[in-house]
């Protein structure tokens, strides 16, 4: 009889990251299904600029209907099990904003409103506050991090040591500074004329709202 064989890293990462957003949506049965990503937290940001995760509605399609896209940066996993788990809370927070109708940020999703922080805490997280990208910064409490024990012991065995690095600066950059980056609610992105954005508004066809230039801004977790 043919030996099964072990689940390689990525099975365990994908698996260890699946098994706790289950976790939480057992403890809060509101927070949506998702797709689950993980890639670079870095590519196409500052230099030292980490996007830990998002929480994107409507960003991939499954038969005649929308789902949303949870994103797990690799260069956050080195961070450790609690601060994963608390950044996994933090976008169950944007999914159960998503699913309520709460619209808990603005700036292109960058500033998080005091909606999000109520809806973070209620997760059970600390919501701290920062003067650019608003209540975003994500403790995981003692408290929480008792309840999600089996979950962090689950991701503390699949972290060891994995993680993704950073991006190297110098990434090509547009060679005309005639484009901007746009962006709406979902976020998805456009790059269009700086000309032909202020003529006129550009209306996603997803979310039903405009496109609106990106602003620069560090970010932790969206």
């Amino acid at each position: 009889m043919a030996r099964k064989p072990s689940m390689t890293v990525s099975e365990q990462l994908v698996a260890a990251l699946t098994a706790a957003w289950h976790a939480i949506q057992a403890q809060h049965p509101e927070v949506p299904d998702v797709v689950l990503t993980v890639g670079s937290g870095t590519l196409g940001g500052r230099p030292g600029q980490v996007r830990y995760g998002h929480f994107a509605a409507a960003r991939w399609q499954r038969g005649d209907a929308q789902m949303p896209e949870l994103f797990v940066a690799g260069e956050g996993l080195k961070r450790g099990a609690g601060p994963v788990l608390g950044t996994l809370i933090h976008e169950a927070a944007h999914g159960l904003a998503f699913v309520r109708g709460i619209k808990d940020t603005s700036r292109q999703g960058k500033y998080h409103n005091k909606r999000f922080k109520a809806l973070a805490e209620e997760l059970g997280v600390v919501i701290g506050h920062d003067p650019v990208i608003g209540y975003s910064p994500t403790t995981l409490p003692p408290s929480t991090a008792a309840e999600y024990r089996q979950v962090l012991t689950q991701l503390e065995a699949a972290l060891t040591e994995l993680y993704r690095h950073a991006e190297q600066p110098g990434a090509t950059k547009p060679k005309s500074s005639n484009y901007v980056k746009a962006m709406c609610e979902c976020p998805r992105v456009i790059r269009v004329g700086k000309t032909v954005l202020a003529e006129a508004p550009i209306t996603c066809g997803a979310c039903g709202r405009d496109f609106v230039a990106e602003e620069a801004g560090d970010e932790d977790q969206d």
